[in-house]
């Protein structure tokens, strides 16, 4: 069983009223989160019969959240020959954190005068299980939490466009991100305090802060990254 398998197999599927909406809102869903947090290598190829199995939906609606990923960045397809997981270039992934320097410390600005108190009690759970993940060892239930993280500050924007976009284009360099992170100790641990500097901004509702908290941790992203990809 490879890794793409266990995850999906290990995780529920949530049950639904068994529209095709849902059904294909469930397939994007749980694929997502296996490409994100499974050891998924770029160029993994997705077969639409076997995730329909492994699922136990039928191959439209995983058809129909494969064309999603595949906008979103997610995956690649080549009509009529092959479905993968997407391989983005050197440059591809320089574009994509220059973007993301660009709207998260807006992002967070905005986020830290406008998030509800439960917003702020989620972040927090995300940030403990972080460091809860990190001492354990934990690669992947540190990556779901940092998506816990990521996805509530985009959430909690009042700029909902901006919100989604931020997203997107976290979704897009997340595999690569994630190595970068999980196979240096030192730079998964300072993530993590990055991570708590801006949840700490945010909680105190200081939006100065909390953006220049964020400026810092995406410039030490692309560094580090930048490294990464120079020597790969």
């Amino acid at each position: 069983m490879d890794e793409l398998e266990r995850y999906l197999t290990t995780h529920a599927v949530p049950d639904g009223d068994g529209s095709s909406r849902l059904l294909r809102e469930v397939a994007y869903e749980r694929l997502k989160d296996a490409i994100r947090h499974a050891d998924v290598q770029p160029g993994y190829p997705l077969s639409e019969s076997h995730l329909s199995r492994l699922l136990g939906i039928s191959r439209t609606p995983v058809r129909e959240a494969l064309h999603q990923l595949a906008q979103e960045g997610l995956v690649n397809i080549i009509p009529g020959r092959a479905v993968t997981v997407a391989a983005h270039s050197v440059q591809d992934v320089l574009n994509v954190v220059h973007m993301r320097s660009l709207l998260e410390p807006e992002l967070v600005r905005l986020v830290a005068e406008a998030i509800s108190e439960e917003g702020i009690k989620t972040l927090w759970r995300a940030i403990e299980a972080m460091e809860k993940a990190l001492e354990d060892d934990d690669k992947e239930g540190w990556s779901i939490a940092d998506t816990l993280y990521h996805e509530t500050i985009g959430n909690a924007c009042p700029n909902d466009l901006l919100g989604e976009m931020t997203l997107q284009m976290r979704n897009r360099v997340h595999y690569l991100a994630n190595i970068d992170s999980q196979t240096n100790p030192a730079r998964l641990a300072a993530c993590t305090r990055e991570h708590r500097e801006i949840v700490e901004a945010i909680a105190a509702r200081d939006a100065q802060n909390a953006e220049a908290a964020m400026r810092r941790h995406i410039d030490k992203l692309r560094q580090s990254l930048f490294n990464r990809l120079s020597f790969s």
